[in-house]
């Protein structure tokens, strides 16, 4: 069933970022969800604000994917340090080295030969 997930913005309630978003299908049933992202998500991780709405975005996509015709995911779900841990290796890769010397060795100076 083909259906269409709107972001329609967030609230900070206490300790956490409340994220919302009404799915609708294909018939044209529409239903609320909220995802809660802690606030101490956002300084003990490297997670930014403005990632917010895609890890939640995905978080709900897979309780969509995951779906059957009855019953439907949690009205409520939260993004968890597994989810969190997730988006960040796969949108924030570790940046490798451009070094084209290996380890240890020194670099050289040019040759002065003019």
């Amino acid at each position: 069933m083909e259906i269409q997930i709107r972001y329609e913005g967030f609230t900070v309630a206490g300790a956490s970022r409340s994220y919302n978003f009404l799915v609708i299908d294909t018939l044209g049933d529409s239903r609320h969800y909220t995802v809660l992202v802690p606030m101490d998500s956002f300084r003990s991780t490297p997670l930014r604000f403005q990632d917010g709405p895609p890890i939640c975005f995905q978080r709900l996509k897979q309780e969509l994917d995951r779906e059957t015709p009855e019953p439907h995911p949690q009205a409520r779900l939260s993004i968890g340090e597994p989810e969190i841990h997730q988006y960040l290796e796969r949108y924030y890769p570790p940046r490798r080295s451009f070094s084209s010397r290996p380890p240890g060795r020194q670099r050289q100076s040019p040759a002065r030969g003019w």
